[in-house]
């Protein structure tokens, strides 16, 4: 399945000192393929395109931030609906 995954933290725990935005994710998870990531970086919001079948995966990926940052996941499709 692919996610489309919104992950937000505050001028106050920004990691720009810290590690940057790399430091918020952790792309090498067993079982996730992550397929882009874009900053709004004024706004301190990323944003993941991933796919994975593993909840837990999707755990580990975000495991970094957990600290710093919330997140919505949100399973997305690439697939048009089809017409009536």
């Amino acid at each position: 399945m692919l996610f489309h995954i919104t992950q937000r933290h505050t001028p106050a725990t920004c990691p720009k000192n810290e590690g940057g935005s790399n430091s918020l994710f952790n792309p090498n998870v067993k079982g996730l393929k992550l397929l882009g990531r874009y900053g709004a970086n004024s706004e301190h919001t990323l944003f993941y395109i991933v796919e994975t079948d593993d909840i837990d995966a999707l755990n580990k990926f975000l495991w970094p931030g957990f600290e710093r940052c919330t997140s919505t996941i949100t399973p997305v499709s690439d697939v048009p609906v089809p017409k009536d």
